[in-house]
């Protein structure tokens, strides 16, 4: 393994849409959504793991969520995790992460991915990271992956890279927002258009000098600590000073400004795991089109459904498709598919009318 190798995973969000399953206290990263055995970030880390040394792999995320990782991943020490003490977006933990693994290694690379999506060829993954991670070390480049779009998505942001580009990474035009249906079906008419996956490559070097320039007051907040990291003094320091932080995105801080920005086309099969309905997508289905996870099912005049219990639970389901069926101790989701998207909203309405324990 390369000793230069470093990577960030990003495991602080709640995950809300996957409710009841993930919740506040314990989001879906932390869950085998999956039915396989590991948790999301389990399944990240070891995938990261296979080319990256374990001692170079940070796991950032909420303070609430230390005791989780630690339970999950059992080779991390609890130096290898960053805590945030406020919830500032993408941006500042990640100059936060960039600026201690630089302390360490300045000849480092760095991948920053998040610890809850679906990767199947691993090796063809490994494959590319270090593609990119050549070109950030040959280059003062940004490095990101992008996904070869398979239908007009309105639900992710896309990547317009130049056409006239030969070569396998690709120089970035800009970055798009969620489009709608009919700005969608256009960029996929044009065919220089690649999902946002949020994976970045970048040395520690060319990533701070990007803060330095388009996010001043971001460097200067962080570079304060540099006699801190990696020591015992790190935390006070951080408890201080990361409140003050811009909330903003990497995507805003940094990406929408930047003109030395490349993309790879992804070789591999990726799916961000962000609904229920995306979940269904990627699970074995039975006879009946219904995907399981746990579930022993007796359907009857039941197809396309979503349906996840404690394990070897018998469900009996008749006269129901197209939906969303998860039992969780407490709570039983029953919802249409088709809604999936509202499903922020019962969380919502759930801690209004019952309160915070179930959300």
């Amino acid at each position: 393994m390369n000793i230069n190798f470093y990577a960030v995973l990003m495991a602080g969000g709640v995950g809300s849409r996957f409710w009841p399953v993930s919740t506040s206290d314990n989001p879906k990263q932390f869950h085998d959504m999956l039915g396989t055995g590991d948790t999301l970030i389990q399944k990240t880390f070891k995938r990261l793991n296979k080319f990256i040394p374990t001692e170079n792999i940070l796991i950032l995320t909420n303070e609430r969520y230390n005791h989780l990782v630690l339970e999950q991943l059992p080779l991390v020490d609890e130096d290898q995790i960053v805590l945030e003490p406020a919830m500032r977006n993408t941006a500042p933990c990640i100059l936060y992460a960039a600026l201690k693994i630089q302390k360490k290694d300045p000849n480092a690379v760095m991948i920053v991915a998040p610890s809850d999506h679906w990767i199947e060829d691993e090796e063809a993954f490994a494959k590319d990271v270090v593609a990119c991670f050549e070109k950030c070390k040959q280059e003062n480049v940004l490095c990101t992956l992008g996904i070869n779009p398979t239908f007009a998505n309105t639900g992710f942001g896309y990547i317009e890279y130049e056409k006239k580009e030969s070569s396998p990474l690709k120089k970035v035009m800009q970055f798009r927002e969620k489009p709608d249906y009919v700005t969608a079906k256009g960029f996929l008419e044009q065919g220089n258009f690649l999902w946002n996956a949020g994976i970045f490559m970048w040395s520690v070097e060319t990533i701070i000098k990007s803060f330095e320039k388009y996010c001043p007051e971001q460097y200067s907040l962080f570079r304060k600590g540099l006699a801190y990291y990696n020591t015992e003094e790190e935390s006070a320091f951080i408890n201080e000073h990361y409140p003050k932080a811009e909330n903003i995105s990497i995507d805003y801080a940094i990406l929408e400004q930047s003109t030395n920005i490349y993309v790879l086309p992804a070789s591999f099969d990726w799916n961000d795991l962000g609904t229920w309905g995306s979940l269904y997508d990627k699970l074995d289905k039975d006879d009946n089109g219904n995907a399981l996870v746990n579930a022993q099912v007796m359907s009857e005049n039941a197809t396309g459904n979503m349906i996840r219990s404690s394990k070897g639970k018998i469900v009996v389901v008749d006269g129901l498709s197209d939906y969303i069926i998860i039992d969780k101790e407490d709570v039983l989701l029953i919802y249409p598919k088709s809604k999936e998207q509202d499903i922020k909203k019962v969380v919502s309405k759930v801690k209004d009318q019952f309160g915070d324990q179930f959300v």
